[in-house]
């Protein structure tokens, strides 16, 4: 039977996508024959498979990870936003049409079906799937017939790992928060927490970790350190470096509209020495 591990979030850009990402790779490297898996993402920034697919440019960077080819399967269903009320519906790579928030909101019962003939097909080919969550785990206003977070790890039994970013601060409020608000079936799917994005002195951390476990009564596994990735971002131009100001002999400027898609373009550039 294959084995499932889920990772969900306190809120958005908490670093979800690159921790699995890096634990597909020591999954990948210790022999396991793992791939990424996330019901719904949304994203202006895609790639297509070599099926000639659309899907997230982050499940495609996992897959990478795990030294396979991307699939259409690890990330069923894709949102790219139109405007602030409509996105573009993706399903199983095809675009689907254009759907406003109420709308998609009644029609994600009908998307249950591929989400999971998806993961159960992809289930059949590795040892392993990595699941990924999507914004935060407590959205409450979302959580009928929810496919993407809990609701999900209910439907195909997955553990699940709490992950929350330290680095803007509230990291214990965020936890707490996050775990209090999930009914007590959810909770108790949560086997432990990562804090990520930890900068300083880990020993002043510590007594904090101890107090929010025996609050929340969940284990810290881990605090993973900030790093400074030269990987794409999913969503936004976040925490890029900013240039020296300094006379250069050429100087690029790149116009940050409210849609740009497909961002991860210009990396090479913000790759390079000033």
């Amino acid at each position: 039977m294959t084995k499932k591990l889920m990772l969900v979030g306190t809120a958005s850009s908490v670093g979800k996508s690159t921790l699995v990402a890096g634990l597909l790779r020591i999954f990948m490297e210790d022999g396991l024959r793992c791939a990424p898996f996330k019901a719904q993402n949304m994203s202006l920034h895609a790639g297509v498979t070599p099926d000639g697919l659309e899907m997230g440019s982050a499940q495609i960077l996992q897959a990478e990870a795990c030294k396979i080819l991307p699939d259409v399967r690890m990330n069923p269903i894709l949102l790219k936003p139109t405007r602030d009320e409509s996105s573009q519906v993706v399903v199983l790579g095809k675009v689907f049409g254009n759907v406003s928030s109420a709308n998609y909101m009644a029609m994600k019962k009908e998307l249950e079906k591929p989400i999971l003939e998806a993961f159960r097909d992809l289930s059949k080919s590795y040892e392993l799937l990595v699941i990924e969550g999507a914004g935060s785990a407590a959205e409450i206003n979302l959580r009928e017939n929810d496919l993407v977070n809990m609701g999900l790890a209910k439907k195909v039994d997955a553990p699940v790992i709490l992950v929350a970013d330290i680095d803007k601060g509230g990291v214990f409020a965020a936890i707490y928060g996050t775990l209090m608000l999930l009914p007590k079936d959810e909770k108790d799917r949560v086997k432990g927490i990562i804090i990520n994005k930890f900068r300083g002195n880990l020993s002043l951390l510590l007594p904090g970790i101890k107090e929010i476990e025996a609050l929340v009564g969940v284990k810290v596994l881990g605090v993973v350190p900030y790093l400074t990735l030269n990987l794409p971002e999913e969503d936004s131009l976040m925490e890029q470096r900013e240039g020296k100001l300094e006379e250069k002999d050429l100087t690029i400027g790149i116009m940050k509209l409210q849609k740009t898609a497909n961002f991860t373009d210009f990396q090479p550039l913000y790759d390079q020495e000033d």
